[in-house]
């Protein structure tokens, strides 16, 4: 089918890039290297986006993903997550929060297109997306409860309902790395699909279901949503309790010089095989490992 022209934009003073493909069609690049943390600016992205996307209603469907080969959102950055956590929402809720809810009460279908490591708030984000399609070469990580805290951007919330309860235990206690056909037979993507093919199958599909009539396209996810299990509010704000509870206990201060001294939230081996090392997290604290 023919395209129309593209116009592109990067946010001010964010890492988010927004592609307008057409009206009934966006696509919204991270571009923070070298790991897309989730920090301020990158929310700050997504809150625009979502301000925009409630006011354009003649768009059908957004792509979500990222412009690095490695990382399509690395975890929440750590280092400034009181910025994000004390941020204000006209809900109450955590902003991450606030951001999944609006793209799941959306009429717009908004799509994950997964290349590389993406763990924690990354698989929270992705989850709270309608669809996710990922490269054969993708990495999944929830590995908060291995490092001394709780998941508290939505993955209590989303992956039970994904992956069905034992599935999320084993991913949210068992804090491994998992390989994309893993996450394809659990349901953590709908599609796994090879790495050199990505781009351009999530952009046919996209350009597709933005022809349709948006009416049609935002009835039937509307109807889907109404006979379909959905996070609670009340589940939410739980969750970020725990999470704010469990990430000041003094026990996680030596965990967290640990993962400093492994190179945590830098471009290092450790942030690539996050997996591996927490094989190790319980060794002795004093005997930083390289």
């Amino acid at each position: 089918m023919k395209e129309p022209p593209k116009i592109t934009e990067q946010l001010e003073g964010t890492p988010v890039r927004l592609t307008r493909h057409s009206p009934g069609y966006w696509q919204v690049t991270f571009d923070a290297p070298p790991l897309n943390l989730f920090g301020p600016e990158l929310l700050t992205g997504l809150e625009e986006v979502v301000r925009r996307m409630q006011a354009s209603p003649e768009l059908r469907v957004i792509v979500f993903d990222s412009a690095l080969q490695d990382f399509f959102i690395a975890h929440f950055d750590v280092a400034r997550g009181g910025e994000i956590v004390s941020r204000k929402t006209t809900s109450g809720i955590l902003p991450v929060f606030d951001v999944a809810v609006a793209l799941y009460e959306s009429p717009v279908i908004s799509i994950a297109a997964i290349r590389g490591r993406t763990r924690g708030v990354g698989i929270e984000f992705a989850a709270a997306c309608d669809i996710r399609f990922a490269s054969d070469k993708a990495i999944f990580g929830q590995f908060e409860v291995a490092v001394g805290t709780i998941p508290g951007g939505g993955s209590m919330e989303f992956l039970p309902l994904l992956v069905g309860r034992a599935r999320a235990l084993e991913i949210i206690v068992g804090g491994e790395d998992l390989g994309a056909g893993i996450a394809e037979r659990y349901g953590l993507i709908n599609r796994m699909i090879t790495d050199d093919k990505l781009d351009e199958f999530v952009h046919n599909f996209a350009l597709r279901i933005s022809q349709f009539d948006q009416v049609i396209t935002g009835k039937a996810k509307a109807l889907v949503n109404e006979r379909a299990s959905r996070p609670q509010l009340a589940h939410m704000y739980e969750s970020r309790a725990a999470y704010v509870q469990t990430a000041s206990r003094p026990e996680r201060k030596p965990i967290i010089e640990k993962l400093r001294s492994w190179g945590f939230q830098q471009d290092s081996d450790f942030e690539y095989n996050v997996g591996d090392y927490l094989n190790r997290i319980g060794e002795n604290n004093d005997l930083p490992l390289q």
